[in-house]
């Protein structure tokens, strides 16, 4: 191609070419900034669309994780008070094995009596006081405890036990004299059999709900592998190609001044 003021095509190669990385610094840049080398659908659509899929899978996941825990909360609230009342049966036994001693007097039953009864009314404070957020799973009233286990609305359920003295059977029983504390006796021994197998039932669901909870952790986290994966970027390649396009952008600037002098060589042609 002949010499020309009018088309310099020089000049038109080396801004494209200085367009092109100054397009490609900005791009690295953003990665730098970001952290990402798929920040959004422009970047690549294909994997931008796959991340943000497996975004709502860690968000619905969190969610699930986050019943599980308070499922959790709520067994374990009943297993504590169901250890208590466990406590107190034991020692409302002693207090029977006392009274079922004969030849003890009248002072010495009623003693025991009201020391018995106290600890009875403590059961029942204990029971009407194991709640957490609402749910109550040791009352005669309660209902079983649904938690939430996965995002497709799969429930894992922990069976009530209801732990009142009326269910236990000690409501009325009484140390006024030896045969009624025989009684009483038997009666405590059953109830404390009862809350024995109240508390392995709610500590065997304590124990799947806990580990349902890690697991779904652990499911979280190796989603958000996926996700990094997927659209983090390789910052030590980024910090690499920052300076190779900050080099290229200079010589690019100075080969399109180069270009853009070539015309003036013309004017030598005139000059004589």
């Amino acid at each position: 191609m002949g010499m020309s003021i009018n088309t310099n095509a020089g000049a038109m190669i080396a801004l494209q070419n200085l367009s092109d990385t100054t397009r490609r610094l900005e791009m690295t840049q953003l990665r730098v900034t970001t952290g990402l080398k798929v920040s959004g659908p422009k970047d690549d659509a294909a994997t931008f669309a796959i991340a943000q899929n497996m975004r709502g899978d860690i968000a619905g996941m969190g969610a699930v994780r986050t019943n599980l825990a308070l499922g959790l909360s709520i067994v374990n609230v009943a297993i504590d008070a169901g250890k208590a009342i466990a406590d107190l049966l034991t020692e409302m036994k002693a207090k029977a094995v006392q009274a079922s001693q004969e030849g003890l007097d009248g002072d010495s039953y009623e003693a025991l009596h009201e020391e018995f009864t106290s600890l009875r009314d403590q059961i029942e404070s204990i029971v009407a006081t194991a709640e957490f957020n609402g749910k109550n799973l040791i009352d005669s009233g309660s209902s079983d405890l649904k938690v939430l286990s996965t995002v497709d609305g799969s429930t894992i359920t922990v069976n009530k036990q209801s732990l009142d003295t009326t269910t236990l059977g000690i409501l009325t029983i009484a140390l006024s004299d030896a045969t009624v504390a025989a009684t009483a006796l038997a009666a405590i021994n059953s109830a404390i059999v009862n809350v024995s197998n109240a508390l392995a039932s709610l500590g065997s669901g304590a124990k799947r709900v806990e580990i349902q909870g890690d697991f779904t952790g652990k499911l979280i986290d190796i989603l958000k592998q996926g996700v990094g994966n997927l659209v983090d970027a390789d910052l030590s390649q980024e910090s690499a190609n920052l300076q190779a396009f900050q080099i290229k952008q200079q010589l690019g600037v100075q080969a399109l001044s180069i270009a853009n002098q070539g015309p003036q060589a013309i004017m030598q042609l005139f000059n004589r």
